[in-house]
């Protein structure tokens, strides 16, 4: 834990220094309690500008081969999930994506701040893609406010294909927290389906895309 706060208090001013980001709406994420933030997704780096821009600490998932990426390149990248808080999940394994959601509920249970990118995959022709329902199943099961965020510029922080950041001016935007209870008799499918589609149209606004009317099936390798 120690070591988890000296790299962050590390990694995220030099984030902060090195890219310059504009950020609007911080006051939007709740100071404490269970709370997720639920981001558009362009760029491999989306799930480090998040934690390093944020008012408090935000865990990500994020595969677990990263965390056994060799050399110094998966030094760096360790160290930089160790920074973040990220949660390694295995692939491939049986109901991995339950056993993914039901990690995240761990993290909201505890009181702290989860982040998701309710598309799955990165888009990437700039379209903001329909959202997958976990974010919708999280939001009911924990009865945490879920913040819109909106991340601008981080496609050509870090394009498809390249292995390093470069020095972008990107802007990230926090909307005001949304709140989803579920209703006496409602059908769970359903209100999974509505909560997240009012969760992507909330991120379409602050981001200003293009919405494209069906998911994104593409990986995000």
């Amino acid at each position: 834990m120690l070591l988890h706060s000296v790299i962050r208090s590390v990694v995220a001013p030099l984030g902060r220094a090195v890219f310059r980001p504009v950020v609007e709406g911080r006051h939007n994420v709740p100071k404490t309690g269970p709370v997720i933030l639920a981001a558009n997704h362009l760029s491999f780096v989306d799930s480090f500008v998040i934690p390093i821009v944020a008012p408090r600490p935000v865990a990500f998932l994020a595969k677990a081969e990263y965390f056994r990426a060799p050399g110094v390149t998966g030094w760096l990248l360790r160290t930089g999930l160790s920074a973040i808080s990220a949660l390694p999940v295995p692939r491939g394994e049986h109901r991995a994506a339950q056993a993914a959601l039901d990690l995240a509920l761990d993290v909201l249970s505890e009181g702290k701040a989860f982040g998701i990118h309710p598309e799955g995959s990165r888009s990437r022709d700039g379209r903001l893609y329909r959202g997958r329902t976990g974010v919708a199943w999280l939001a009911f099961a924990s009865g945490a406010p879920v913040v819109p965020v909106a991340l601008v510029g981080t496609d050509r922080m870090q394009p498809v294909g390249t292995r390093f950041p470069r020095p972008v001016r990107i802007t990230v935007r926090f909307g005001e927290p949304l709140y989803f209870k579920m209703s006496n008799g409602a059908a769970a499918g359903p209100a999974r389906r509505a909560a997240t589609d009012e969760i992507m149209v909330a991120i379409q606004r602050l981001s200003g895309q293009e919405s494209a009317d069906t998911f994104n099936e593409l990986s995000s390798g």
